[in-house]
């Protein structure tokens, strides 16, 4: 049993659009003041261009139907996605890290702070709407390569807004070096956001079992069967972007008929389908008596089974 995909495509296209936009703004910004921070800021954004570029086309290859070769579907061309992005982030931190420490032994007078932070502050608000509408798709569609993007967005806002901080404070104080000091200070902050994408994206391609709170939704309803004298094995789960995946063994008493196993397994797969989004589900349905002697002949070979037992 499995859920339609919806095609999330557009969510993409909003993302690459919000990049032009603040490239211009932030460029534009930048050859007005001067600023390094600026210039990274700038730079970040053409980084951010080319992840919704490719945000775009592993949301386009995750939305294919499952194929001969790919029986399972193409959901894990989103983490694809997202560890780029983590590491399209880390490139950028370096860079501003290098542009700031430049700058830091080169000092350089920021000028017309005025425009630059006018200009710098509408493209940070821009970033931020989309991120919003990014992490809001994401979270519904349950979209790592989505969420990703809009963390991506997140740090070039949190960049903005240490640059605009940053010359905020040069205006102030009159102080050059407190520019790049707050460059190197965003690079930092950011890194943490590439690696821990970059970690994510791992986890999920080796098969990462879904979330603790869909694991209690799906314990929970596994319970409620329990007084019937059912019992659970061989549970397993795994996800690949929004797709649950979801196999167990069900055993019944051996003197309950086909029918009865079959209407059973029917209304554990809907119950888990409704709790859980994009549920593929399978079940194997077995008698009590004959998985136990299983389980004791397995053990007598050495080998090692996962049991999950509700009673």
């Amino acid at each position: 049993m499995s859920a339609a995909q919806p095609n999330l495509t557009r969510f993409a296209w909003l993302s690459i659009a919000a990049a032009i936009v603040t490239i211009g703004m932030k460029t534009a910004a930048w050859w007005l003041t001067g600023s390094v921070g600026l210039l990274s800021d700038a730079a970040e954004s053409i980084v951010n261009l080319l992840a919704a570029a490719m945000t775009l086309t592993m949301l386009t290859v995750a939305a294919r139907p499952p194929d001969e070769e790919h029986e399972w579907g193409h959901n894990k061309a989103e983490y694809f996605a997202s560890a780029v992005e983590g590491g399209l982030i880390l490139i950028a931190a370096l860079a501003i890290a290098w542009t700031g420490v430049n700058r830091l032994l080169h000092p350089k007078a920021i000028e017309q702070a005025g425009f630059g932070l006018a200009i710098c502050t509408g493209a940070s608000l821009v970033n931020f709407a989309v991120a919003r509408v990014l992490f809001r798709a994401g979270k519904q569609h349950h979209s790592i390569a989505l969420e990703a993007d809009a963390q991506h967005l997140m740090t070039d806002v949190w960049t903005s807004a240490g640059v605009l901080a940053g010359i905020g404070l040069v205006a102030i104080s009159g102080w050059q070096r407190l520019d790049p000091i707050v460059a190197l200070l965003v690079a930092a902050n950011i890194v943490w956001t590439g690696v821990q994408l970059i970690r994510r994206s791992a986890l999920g391609l080796l098969d990462t079992a879904i979330p603790a709170e869909e694991q209690k939704a799906l314990h929970a309803i596994l319970d409620r069967h329990g007084p019937l004298g059912i019992r659970f094995h061989a549970v397993r789960t795994r996800q690949a972007a929004s797709r649950r995946f979801i196999t167990m063994h069900v055993l019944v008493p051996g003197d309950w008929s086909v029918r009865r196993g079959h209407d059973l397994a029917e209304t554990i797969e809907r119950d888990v389908c409704a709790a859980i989004p994009n549920a593929n589900f399978l079940t194997h349905l077995d008698a009590l008596e004959r998985a136990f002697q299983a389980d004791i002949l397995q053990c007598a070979c050495g080998g090692r089974r996962k049991v999950t037992a509700f009673s």
